[in-house]
């Protein structure tokens, strides 16, 4: 590593640490200001702010990352080009692509930190992050949800008419079993309720209705469905109380392993909804590589000498991320609602702006 190399990578990296500590300031400080009255009115003392705010900063600081590296190395490159650094490190015999290597360990770096960052370290931070907002913030403590469905194995669906964390209690419970889109079995009950020592949940009033299904299939005759009923009883079903948090975005508290757990037990039960969390999955795979597809553009866009200074190739880093942004954003809410594969959604921008990267690499002095 030359002289050269330690000086590009120490301006990248002090610039970069620099953006993020600024813009998660300014963050901060009207994130306070638009909760200095929650805070008031649940009496909140400094240290259970302090703590929520050591835990809200990495968060917003791994959200910025790869739009922050953008702006480093535009800002950073834009200088150099302005003060003909540029242009006298090339003059010198050194090619474009060499002087692009300390670019690349800079990413290397910042890449790596995010991925540890945001793979195994900030989920565990979120989830007292999401715990206090849900306590504090969005009243949630104790909530009710209403009008349950799931399916919790294949062929299996559960519904409820509403469940209460509080006592962890739901009311008009039934559970349908189907085989081959026939209704074999349906248990319903006045209510259920989650037994935290059995670790089972019991039902009371409970009602069982079984249709004999091998009869049916062997003599072709319909089977007369008979029932069962009692007044308590104590079962296993494939959910607890944790499966009908109403959470918002829960998939930030969990780490990368916890997030392919959850995934291989929603595919499991046949639920609906697990794009949101293979999208998520994909994405914190993807953003090491969004580091090193922004860091090139960032380098392509300023490596060129502008006479109007270095205003103008910032604001074009301004404008290329907001693009960015907006078609990442477009891509994930696409996948979410099942439009579009979650890999092709985590990857597709990265994909897009590294051809019109190199697209634009051709015509870059050199």
């Amino acid at each position: 590593m030359t002289i050269l190399d330690r000086y590009i990578i120490k301006k990248i990296l002090s610039t970069f640490f620099y953006v993020v500590l600024i813009l998660v300031a300014i963050i901060t400080v009207i994130d306070i200001t638009e909760k200095v009255d929650k805070f008031t009115k649940n009496n909140l003392g400094v240290e259970m702010v302090l703590g929520y705010y050591l835990d809200f900063i990495p968060w917003i600081a791994g959200l910025l990352t790869p739009i922050t590296v953008f702006i480093s190395v535009v800002y950073v490159t834009s200088r150099m080009a302005a003060h003909t650094e540029i242009i006298a490190i090339l003059s010198s015999g050194v090619s474009f692509k060499r002087l692009l290597v300390p670019y690349l360990i800079a990413s290397f770096v910042i890449a790596t930190i995010t991925f540890f960052l945001n793979g195994w370290i900030i989920p565990k931070s979120n989830q007292d992050r999401l715990l206090f907002e849900m306590q504090y913030f969005q009243n949630n403590n104790t909530y009710y949800r209403q009008n349950i469905h799931m399916q919790i194995e294949p062929n299996v669906y559960l519904f409820m008419g509403s469940f209460n964390n509080q006592n962890n209690v739901g009311i008009q419970f039934s559970l349908e079993r189907f085989d081959q889109n026939r209704l074999i079995e349906k248990i319903s009950a006045d209510n259920i309720k989650w037994d935290s020592v059995k670790q089972k949940w019991t039902l009371s009033n409970w009602k069982k209705k079984m249709v004999d299904s091998l009869f049916t299939v062997r003599t072709g005759f319909t089977s007369t469905p008979f029932t069962i009923n009692g007044e308590s009883m104590d079962t296993t079903l494939a959910v607890t109380p944790n499966d009908f948090d109403n959470s918002n975005r829960n998939f930030d508290g969990l780490t990368i392993n916890e997030l392919t757990e959850h995934i291989k037990k929603m595919k499991f039960r046949g639920a609906t909804g697990v794009e949101i969390y293979e999208v998520e999955k994909q994405i914190r795979f993807a953003s090491p590589f969004t580091v090193f597809v922004l860091v090139f553009m960032g380098v392509i866009v300023s490596a060129r000498k502008s006479r109007g200074g270095t205003g103008f190739q910032i604001a074009l880093g301004f404008l290329l991320s907001f693009i960015f942004i907006l078609f990442f954003t477009m891509t994930r809410t696409y996948a979410e609602t099942g439009a579009l594969s979650p890999f092709l959604a985590a990857w597709l921008p990265n994909t897009v702006f590294g051809i019109i990267s190199m697209g634009m690499y051709k015509y870059v002095p050199r």
